[in-house]
C-alpha cells in the first residue's frame, strides 16, 4: 500500500494509519508508526536529534500559559504548535521578541490548537529543506532548495500563509554547490537515519547566528502534489521525473520488504 495518510487526531495521528497495516500484515511505503509520532511531536524529534550530538535550537515546551513564566531561553524566540506540519500556527507574530509577546503568543496557541506549544531559540540565518529517498544504510540525498521569502515582502518568516501562496512571496532556488551545501545535506541524511525514517522525507533546516546548520523538524509523509510540494520540486530541480520519485519511494519499500 502507498501510504500517505496522515490519520484523524492527537500527537500520534499520523502513527495510526502505518498502526492498523502492520496488524493486518499489508506492506505498506513510508515511515513506521514509532517513527511518525516521534517526527510529529518536534519536541521528541529534536531530543533524539540532539542527544544524537547533532545541533538544533534550544527548546521548552509549554503546556499551560503559567509555563511560561519558567522560560528561560534568550530572545529572539520563536513558538509554534507542537504537533502540527505544514506551516500550522505560525504567522507574523511567531517570532517574539519580549515576554510579554511570549505570553500572548502561546495563549493563542494553546486556545486555538488545544496542545502544547514548542518555544525555541530563534534561527536568523537561511532557511533550507531537503528531500531523501531510501532506508537505513542505503538512505541518501535527493536535493536541496532554499526558501528565499522576497524582499518587497519585508523580514516574516515562511508561514502557512506563505506556503500556500508561495508563488506571490517565495522564490525558491538551488543552493550553490560547496560547504554550505553539504553541511545542510549531511546534517539531514543524519537526522533522517537518526529518526529511523523510511522509503522517504524532507527534513528542514535553518543557519543559526554562527552560520551553522541547524535542524528545525522533519517530515515523514511529505506533500506529493507534482507542481506545489516541496519533495516533488526538490526532485524536479535534482533531474528527476515525478514518475521517477514515486517509484524510487516505491521501490525502496519493496527492498524492505524483499518484494520482486
Amino acid at each position: 500500500m502507498f501510504n500517505i495518510a496522515e490519520g484523524v487526531g492527537g500527537r500520534c495521528r499520523e502513527a495510526q494509519v502505518p498502526a492498523l497495516l502492520e496488524l493486518y500484515g499489508i506492506p505498506y511505503t513510508m515511515s513506521d508508526p514509532l517513527a511518525c509520532a516521534a517526527t510529529l511531536d518536534k519536541a521528541v524529534a529534536k531530543r533524539l536529534v540532539r542527544e544524537a550530538g547533532l545541533l538544533t535550537p534550544r527548546f521548552v515546551v509549554v503546556e499551560t500559559p503559567a509555563d511560561v513564566a519558567g522560560v528561560r531561553l534568550c530572545p529572539p524566540l520563536f513558538a509554534k504548535p507542537l504537533a502540527e506540519g505544514t506551516g500550522m500556527g505560525i504567522d507574523e507574530r511567531s517570532r517574539i521578541a519580549n515576554r510579554a509577546e511570549l505570553r500572548a503568543v502561546c495563549e493563542r496557541l494553546l486556545e486555538r490548537f488545544r496542545k502544547p506549544v514548542l518555544v525555541e531559540e530563534y534561527l536568523p540565518g537561511r532557511e533550507f529543506t531537503t528531500g531523501l529517498i531510501g532506508t537505513g544504510a542505503d538512505a541518501r540525498v535527493i536535493g536541496t532548495m532554499e526558501v528565499r521569502i522576497r524582499a518587497e515582502v519585508g523580514p516574516v518568516d515562511y508561514s502557512y500563509e506563505m506556503k500556500e501562496h508561495c508563488e506571490r512571496w517565495v522564490d525558491y532556488a538551488t543552493p550553490e554547490l560547496g560547504p554550505l551545501r553539504d553541511a545542510v545535506e549531511r546534517l539531514a541524511l543524519d537526522a533522517y537515519r537518526v529518526l529511523q525514517c523510511r522509503d522517504t522525507a524532507r527534513v528542514d533546516v535553518r543557519l543559526d547566528a554562527q552560520g551553522r546548520p541547524s535542524f528545525m523538524e522533519i517530515n515523514p509523509l511529505p506533500g506529493l502534489h507534482p507542481t506545489h510540494s516541496d519533495l516533488p520540486m526538490i526532485a524536479t530541480c535534482a533531474g528527476w521525473t515525478y514518475p521517477k520519485l514515486i517509484g524510487a519511494i516505491v521501490d525502496s519499500a519493496r527492498r524492505r520488504y524483499s518484494l520482486a
